[in-house]
C-alpha cells in the first residue's frame, strides 16, 4: 500500500507545474461539483394553503417573508410546459443544463446591440439563480452554469420544470405559478386558458410588466409573440391562437378565497414543524360555501340580540371526513364580533347535549328500559337541587321522553344511579379529553353541561355512535372500537388513536337512543315533516348553558352529523339564547341542504327480547295489566321490574279498598292498580287526567302502615332553604307542598311540634320560620304522618 502511494507521489513529482496544479484542483472540484447543490434546493418559506376534496383553493396565508408563494407543486400543467418551454428554452429536452447555442446567442445579440438584451439562461440555470438568489455577474453565471449541469445529473426534467413553476417571480409578490393563476386569474393554473397561460409564461422574463395602467401595451406583445411562436410550432392551431390574442390581460391581484378561514388558522398551529404547508383537505367546497351562506343569514338575525357567535361543523359519519367547517362568521373588519375565534376547536359548556350518552349507557347495563318511567319531581341530592327548564315537573314520566325534552331532573337522578364517576370515565373513552379535572369536580352537573367539550369532539362523538349502527350487521352486533375516532380534515391524517374497549354501549341501545331523540319537535314544523316522504329523519338534540352562554343543536343521520353552537366567544350571556330556538332553526337549514340518506335499520343481533309493562315501560312484573315484548340489549332481561303495579283488594261495589279485618278473602274482588308513590302522584295526575287513585279504604278496615299514603312535595329531606327579605325588610313566606293519595283528606300541619293549621284537598302551608334547624310534621286524619327536618338560612347575614 505504501509503495503504491509513493509511486503516485513520485509521478506527480516529475509532471510540469500546471499538470500539478490541475490533478491538485481536479478533486476539489469533483467534491465541490458532486455537492454544490443543497438540501433542500429551496430553503424558504412557503404560503399555508389549503385545498378543497376536489382540489380546489379553500384558502391561504402570506409566507413569513411576505410574498405570496404556495408549497411545491411536483405537477406542471402541459399548457405552462409548452408556453415557458418555448418562450424560455426551446432546446430544454436535449441539452445537459447549459445550452451553448443559446450562450453564442446571447453573447451575438449582445455584442451587436451594445447592452445586455439576452442571457442565454436555460430553465435549469434560471432554477439555480432563483435557488441561490446571488448577483447576476459572470462570475455567479460560470458557477450557475456548473451548478445546472449538476442539477440535471440529480433531477429530471419533469422535476427541474416544476421546481422552476413553483419559484418564478410573476411581479408584486407573487411567486410560482400556482400563486399566480389563483392571484392574477382566481383560478388554478389547471383551469386557465391558452391566453391566459402565455400572459403568465412571459412575466418570469420582466415580472414587472404586471401593473395596473403600465406595461400593458408591452405585456400585450410578449404574450401575442408567444402566441405566434406556439402557432409556428403547431402546439396550437390558429382559432385557438386567434381567440387567445382576444382574451384580456391581468389587472391588480385579487383577494384570494378565504372559505376556511379558521380550518386554515388550525392547520398552522397543528402543523408538524419540517412538514409540507399544503393543506389536502377533506372539506366539500359547494357544500362549505352552502355552510357558510346560512350561517350568514342567521348571524345577521342573531346580531340584533347581541349574539356575535356561531359555527357549524358538518361530518361524514362512515370516514369520520370534515365535509364543512365554518369555525366562526367570518368579519375581520369588526373587531369587536372576535370573529378570529375558531369555536369549532374552543372549549364550551356543552348543555344538555351529553345526555343521550347516559340514556344509551343505561340501556347497555339493563338499568333502564328504552321507556322505563323514571320520576320527575323536586329533588336535592347532597345540596345539589336540579330544575328543569320550565321548573315544572312531570311527576313519572318514561325516559324515552325525559331524553327527547331534555328533562333535567330525571337525567340527574338516573346519573345518581348510574353514579357519575363511571360516566366520566366513559366520556373519556369515547374521546373526550377535555375533563382534565377529577371526576367529584363535575359531580351530577356532569349531564348538564357542568364540564367542557369542543364542537370537534362532540360531533366525532355522535359520528362514533352512528358508525356503530351503519357497521352492526358487519360486527354482529358487537361494537368496535375503531369505529371510534377523531374526526379529521386532512385525506392523508391516519387515525392513530389508541382504541380502547367500548364496553358500556352496544349498537341497539344506541339505535334507541337515535329513536328517542328522533321524536323531539322540529322548530316551525310542529311535526308535519312526518308527511312526506322525502323528508330526512334526523336524530337531534339542543343543549342550552347554565346562564343562556350557549346554545347547541347536534343533529345525526345515516350519512352525516351536524353540530350547530350560537353565542359569544366571550362568554357573555344573553336571553334568548336557548339551543332550539337559535341553533337548531340553523343546524335543520344545513340538513335541507344534504342528501336524504334514509334511517338506521335496527340491529337484530346481540339482542333479548323482554316482555314490558305498556303502562310502566319497564320489565313485566306478575301483576302487570298489559304488556308488550321488545328487543333490547341482553342485559335488558335483568332489568329491574315494574313497581308501579300491585294487586289490591275491593267490596264487591269496587268503589273501596278492603282487608282481611273487615272482609272474607272469599268475598273481595282483586285488581291489579297503577300506582304511584304520593309525590310523584301529585305532579303526574295534573298532566294525566286518566289517573285513577287507589279507592280509599272502608272505614271499618282502614289501618295505618298500609303503603305510604302521605308525603311531602317540599321542603326535601335536611333542605337548606334561603327566605329573601321584602322591601320593608320583613322576612318572606315559604310555601310548603304535601300530597296524599286519597282525595278530600286533611291534613294537620305542625312545625317544631307546634300545630299550625288544618288543610283539605290543596295540602299548601306558607310559613317563615326563624333562620335555623327546624322540623316539620304532617299527619292524616288516619294517624298516617311523616317528619322531615330542614334549615331557615339567614337572609339578614347574607345582606350584611
Amino acid at each position: 500500500m505504501k509503495k503504491g502511494f509513493s509511486f503516485i507521489y513520485n509521478r506527480i513529482r516529475k509532471l510540469r507545474g500546471r499538470t500539478k496544479i490541475f490533478l491538485l484542483i481536479l478533486p476539489v472540484f469533483l467534491i465541490w461539483f458532486w455537492f454544490c447543490l443543497p438540501d433542500p434546493l429551496f430553503n424558504i418559506s412557503t404560503s399555508h394553503v389549503i385545498e378543497a376534496s376536489n382540489g380546489d383553493l379553500l384558502g391561504a396565508t402570506i409566507a413569513a417573508d411576505g410574498q405570496w408563494r404556495f408549497p411545491h407543486n411536483p405537477t406542471v400543467p402541459d399548457k405552462f410546459r409548452d408556453c415557458i418551454i418555448t418562450f424560455e428554452d426551446k432546446r430544454f429536452y436535449y441539452h445537459p443544463g447549459v445550452d451553448p447555442a443559446a450562450i453564442a446567442r446571447a453573447i451575438r445579440q449582445n455584442i451587436s446591440s451594445g447592452s445586455r438584451v439576452s442571457g442565454g439562461s436555460t430553465l435549469s440555470m434560471q432554477v439555480i439563480r432563483l435557488a441561490r438568489n446571488k448577483p447576476r455577474n459572470i462570475w455567479h453565471k460560470v458557477v450557475e452554469s456548473l451548478m445546472a449541469v449538476r442539477l440535471e445529473t440529480r433531477y429530471s426534467k419533469r422535476n427541474i420544470l416544476s421546481l422552476y413553476a413553483s419559484n418564478a417571480p410573476f411581479g408584486t409578490n407573487v411567486i410560482g405559478l400556482d400563486a399566480a393563476a389563483w392571484r392574477y386569474y382566481g383560478r388554478s393554473a389547471e383551469q386557465l386558458s391558452w391566453g391566459e397561460m402565455a400572459a403568465l409564461a412571459v412575466l418570469p422574463n420582466a415580472p414587472g410588466l404586471v401593473h395596473p395602467g403600465r406595461n400593458r401595451e408591452r405585456l400585450l406583445q410578449k404574450r401575442n409573440f408567444l402566441l405566434d411562436k406556439l402557432l409556428q410550432e403547431q402546439i396550437i392551431d390558429s382559432s385557438t391562437c386567434y381567440l387567445s390574442k382576444l382574451e384580456p390581460l391581468p389587472d391588480a391581484p385579487k383577494p384570494l378565497p378565504q372559505l376556511t378561514p379558521h380550518l386554515l388558522q388550525r392547520f398552522r398551529k397543528e402543523r408538524k414543524k419540517g412538514t409540507t404547508t399544503l393543506l389536502h383537505s377533506t372539506v366539500s367546497k359547494l357544500l362549505q360555501e352552502t355552510v357558510i351562506r346560512i350561517t350568514e343569514q342567521h348571524h345577521n338575525i342573531l346580531k340584533g340580540n347581541g349574539i356575535n357567535n356561531i359555527c357549524a361543523l358538518v361530518l361524514d359519519v362512515e370516514t369520520g371526513n370534515t365535509l364543512a367547517y365554518v369555525g366562526n362568521a367570518w368579519h375581520p373588519e369588526d373587531p369587536a364580533l372576535q370573529s378570529h375565534v375558531d369555536i369549532i376547536n374552543s372549549l364550551r359548556s356543552p348543555g344538555s347535549t351529553l345526555k343521550p350518552v347516559l340514556y344509551a349507557a343505561m340501556l347497555n347495563d339493563g338499568l333502564i328500559l328504552p321507556h322505563s318511567l323514571v320520576p320527575d319531581i323536586p329533588t336535592q341530592i347532597g345540596g345539589y337541587t336540579p330544575q328543569n327548564f320550565d321548573y315544572d315537573y312531570d311527576g313519572a314520566v318514561p325516559a324515552s321522553k325525559a331524553l327527547s325534552r331534555s328533562l333535567n331532573v330525571p337525567s340527574v337522578r338516573m346519573l345518581r344511579d348510574y353514579k357519575y364517576q363511571r360516566f366520566y370515565d366513559n366520556l373519556k373513552r369515547l374521546g373526550i379529553t377535555t375533563l382534565n379535572r377529577p371526576a367529584g369536580t363535575y359531580g351530577l352537573s356532569l349531564v348538564l353541561g357542568g364540564c367542557e367539550v369542543t364542537p370537534w369532539q362532540l360531533g366525532s362523538v355522535y359520528a362514533g355512535m352512528a358508525r356503530t349502527l351503519l357497521h352492526s350487521h358487519a360486527n354482529r352486533g358487537k361494537i368496535n372500537p375503531a369505529d371510534f375516532r377523531m374526526a379529521r380534515y386532512d385525506r392523508e391524517e391516519k387515525n392513530t388513536r389508541a382504541l380502547q374497549a367500548i364496553n358500556f354501549l352496544d349498537p341497539l341501545s344506541i339505535w334507541f337512543m337515535f329513536q328517542a331523540m328522533e321524536e323531539v319537535m322540529r322548530p316551525g314544523e310542529e311535526g308535519l315533516w312526518k308527511q312526506f316522504s322525502s323528508s330526512q329523519r334526523v336524530a337531534w338534540k339542543t343543549g342550552t348553558s347554565f346562564g343562556f352562554r350557549d346554545a347547541w343543536a347536534v343533529g345525526v343521520t345515516p350519512g352525516h352529523v351536524i353540530v350547530v353552537w350560537v353565542g359569544n366567544g366571550s362568554g357573555e350571556g344573553r336571553p334568548g339564547l336557548i339551543g332550539v330556538q337559535t341553533a337548531a332553526p340553523v343546524m335543520f337549514d344545513i340538513v335541507k341542504a344534504l342528501p336524504n340518506t334514509g334511517w338506521f335499520e335496527q340491529p337484530v343481533a346481540e339482542s333479548a327480547v323482554v316482555g314490558i309493562c305498556r303502562h310502566s315501560g319497564m320489565r313485566a312484573g306478575m301483576d302487570c295489566v298489559t304488556t308488550d315484548s321488545l328487543p333490547v340489549a341482553p342485559a335488558g332481561e335483568y332489568a329491574p321490574q315494574c313497581k308501579y303495579h300491585t294487586a289490591i283488594h275491593l267490596d264487591e261495589s269496587q268503589q273501596y279498598r278492603v282487608n282481611e279485618s273487615c272482609m272474607a278473602p272469599s268475598k273481595m274482588i282483586t285488581r291489579k292498580w297503577f300506582i304511584l308513590p304520593p309525590v310523584m302522584e301529585w305532579y303526574y295526575r295534573r298532566r294525566h287526567f286518566d289517573y285513577q287513585p287507589t279507592p280509599p279504604y272502608k272505614a271499618d278496615c282502614m289501618i295505618a302502615g298500609s303503603g305510604r299514603v302521605i308525603d311531602l312535595v317540599y321542603p326535601e329531606q335536611h333542605a337548606k332553604i334561603y327566605i329573601p327579605l321584602d322591601l320593608s325588610g320583613e322576612r318572606s313566606k315559604v310555601v310548603f307542598i304535601a300530597a296524599h293519595q286519597r282525595p278530600g283528606t286533611k291534613i294537620h300541619w305542625h312545625i317544631d311540634d307546634e300545630f299550625i293549621t288544618t288543610t283539605t284537598n290543596f295540602h299548601q302551608l306558607a310559613v317563615a320560620p326563624a333562620p335555623g334547624k327546624h322540623f316539620v310534621t304532617i299527619v292524616d286524619e288516619n294517624g298516617e304522618r311523616l317528619t322531615r327536618p330542614f334549615d331557615i338560612l339567614d337572609a339578614r347575614k347574607d345582606q350584611e
